[in-house]
């Protein structure tokens, strides 16, 4: 059992790690034995304060007590810590689990023939996808944008700096050896750069 023990202005003494670790093995017989256990004792202004903290799988649990002294405080904190492990105990186990099903081709046949027939054969034609045979084209609506292209030479990191500040999906520069270049955003928020001949 690893219990891991802190004491603040609190001498541990052997009683109290004996009522921890009954404590703790009743909460083992709800839960099993994966997880860890952190106790925490502390004394403030004549408060005796308990934390007992473990942590299973599925989150952790923590009981607290204060009370006059440690020891009602340790048995106050465990039996909160049970009530808790008992009810994170019974929330697992009373939610409907579904076994999730592969797909199996063979389970597809079997199921052919059992509304088929075994000395039946059926061909079922299955259309899985079919592309338009002639692409449609819309009518070009034709837009002039003067702001859209640069008037001076400029390197790319003054074109992307520009295309952004002017909220263009398209943007047309001249580098400065004087190659025409065209920036273009995508659909996922990336820029393209397109390198007129």
């Amino acid at each position: 059992m690893n219990v891991e023990y802190t004491a603040r202005k609190y001498d541990l003494n052997p009683t109290i790690r004996k009522e921890v670790e009954t404590g703790i093995n009743k909460i083992r017989k709800i839960l099993g034995d994966r997880f860890e256990t952190k106790v925490t004792l502390a004394v403030e202004k004549r408060r005796h304060k308990a934390e007992i903290a473990i942590d299973p799988p599925h989150g952790p649990i923590v009981g607290l007590a204060e009370t006059a002294d440690m020891m009602s405080a340790v048995s106050e904190a465990l039996e909160h810590l049970h009530k808790q492990a008992l009810k994170y105990k019974t929330k697992w186990l009373s939610k409907k689990r579904k076994a999730v099903k592969k797909f199996d081709g063979q389970l597809l046949e079997r199921n052919l023939e059992a509304t088929l027939g075994p000395a039946e054969t059926t061909s079922v034609s299955v259309l899985v996808h079919k592309f338009p045979s002639v692409a449609r084209t819309t009518e070009v609506h034709l837009v002039q944008a003067r702001d859209s292209v640069a008037l001076r030479p400029m390197t790319l990191e003054e074109a992307i700096k520009e295309a952004h500040f002017r909220d263009k999906d398209v943007f047309v520069f001249r580098d400065p050896k004087g190659s025409l270049m065209v920036l273009h955003r995508t659909r996922d928020g990336k820029m393209e750069l397109i390198e007129a001949p």
